[in-house]
């Protein structure tokens, strides 16, 4: 004995009648008078453009120049602090760039003998970052340029 499942099954569907809506906008005449658009229109930024780019190179420029010496000059606090062999050629390369760098911190504060502390390497890199904050708060100055629009 089979059963037929359509026998036992209703129907329980209803019908949905759905209306479209249709928005109509007027539209100014084209013969309206100068400034009676709907349309808003800012400030072009092509005029902008160049100054917002040398600005923005400038910034990028600077900060990777800078940001390189302070990578350098936190591999020689790190290797000092570490007890790194000065007669090693890397080391001393190392250490032969960013003396120039250190040389004007030497001296501001003593350095207890026998530590391996470079006081006047971590000096430098504060020293450096400001440098190259205020370098880029000076561009962006000078060019009006503002970040947060």
């Amino acid at each position: 004995m089979v059963l037929d499942r359509h026998d036992t099954d209703t129907d329980t569907t209803q019908r949905v009648d759905r209306y479209e809506r249709e928005r109509v906008v007027k539209r100014p005449a084209d013969n309206a008078a100068p400034g009676t658009s709907n349309v808003n229109v800012g400030p072009t930024t092509a005029a902008v453009t160049p100054t917002n780019d040398a600005v923005w190179t400038v910034t990028r420029v600077v900060t990777l120049l800078f940001t390189v010496i302070e990578v350098l000059l936190l591999l020689r606090f790190v290797l000092k602090l570490l007890g790194a062999n000065a007669n090693q050629p890397l080391v001393d390369g190392l250490y032969r760039l960013t003396e120039p760098m250190v040389r004007p911190f030497q001296g501001i504060f003593p350095n207890p003998a026998g530590t391996a502390f470079d006081l006047p390497a971590l000096l430098a890199i504060v020293f450096f970052f400001l440098l190259a904050a205020l370098i880029v708060a000076i561009v962006r100055a000078i060019t009006g340029y503002r970040s947060n629009p």
